[in-house]
């Protein structure tokens, strides 16, 4: 007897316990999803069958990408925890909450910033992802099943510029390690993605002396794309529910970070003793 598809995949994320109440839609959540990775991501969940929530300040860009990929769209800033909590209630159930929302700095020192720039990202990278987190994780623990992926960054795990936004992303890390304790036994997933170098408008902004900016798009480095990283995300969320990918981090192959970088004239033929 043919299994249907539906029959194969139900099998293969755990029976009657694969992510989500209902066999044939599934709902997600997107943070930061008027463009970029966002963007990519509510796309590819939306074409494996996700009713996907797009959330994100600029109205005009979340319009566009629901006349384009047929998602709901929510206009929001996720720093206003109010709204978020209240977002959580008229949604309702979630099967995967994917916390992408973000920003920072990624020229100049910390004795050259200013108190806007440290609260701006602690907000947005940190309290933010917590609080969206806490807002939608309730359902997915009566229910006994869920997923939330948190975007972090190769930023919060190897010396980079910009301390505050390398401490914001360590302080994501440590917040997926815990958060999943925390949740041992109830069903519920927890996912850190952890990116080097995207092709995303996020150095654009992140970047702001034009000379930098011009230097980093100038290297030669082959960036990772929006799309590319949003197939991972999905990736970890359609393996079998048994299974939890804690961390994943992928990077352009020629990037490398602090202690790991080295001279590319030196070869394994060079006595370097």
């Amino acid at each position: 007897m043919k299994r249907s598809l539906l029959h194969e995949r139900n099998e293969r994320h755990g029976g009657e316990h694969m992510i989500g109440a209902s066999l044939t839609e599934r709902v997600a959540v997107v943070t930061g999803a008027s463009s970029g990775i966002g963007a990519a991501t509510a796309q590819r969940l939306v074409e494996d069958g996700f009713r996907v929530h797009a959330v994100a300040r600029r109205a005009d860009r979340l319009s566009q990408i629901a006349a384009e990929i047929g998602c709901v769209t929510h206009v929001l800033d996720v720093t206003e925890s109010a709204a978020v909590m209240a977002l959580a209630e008229e949604v309702g159930n979630v099967d995967v909450l994917v916390n992408n929302a973000g920003l920072g700095r990624m020229d100049g020192t910390l004795a050259q910033g200013t108190l806007d720039d440290i609260s701006r990202t602690i907000d947005t990278n940190v309290t933010a992802l917590m609080v969206a987190t806490m807002a939608f994780l309730p359902a997915m623990i009566h229910r006994g099943s869920g997923h939330v992926v948190n975007l972090g960054s190769m930023a919060g795990l190897y010396p980079l510029p910009s301390a505050t936004y390398g401490a914001s992303k360590a302080a994501v890390h440590r917040f997926c390690t815990n958060l999943r304790l925390e949740l041992r036994g109830t069903g519920v997933r927890v996912t850190e993605i952890c990116p080097g170098r995207v092709a995303t408008e996020f150095y654009d902004v992140a970047v702001t002396d034009p000379q930098r900016r011009a230097q980093s798009k100038d290297s030669g480095i082959k960036e990772i794309t929006a799309y590319e990283l949003a197939d991972t995300i999905l990736y970890a969320v359609n393996v079998p529910a048994h299974i939890n990918i804690n961390r994943i981090e992928l990077q352009p192959t020629e990037q490398t970070y602090g202690g790991m970088s080295f001279d590319a004239a030196v070869t394994a033929e060079d006595d370097i003793a």
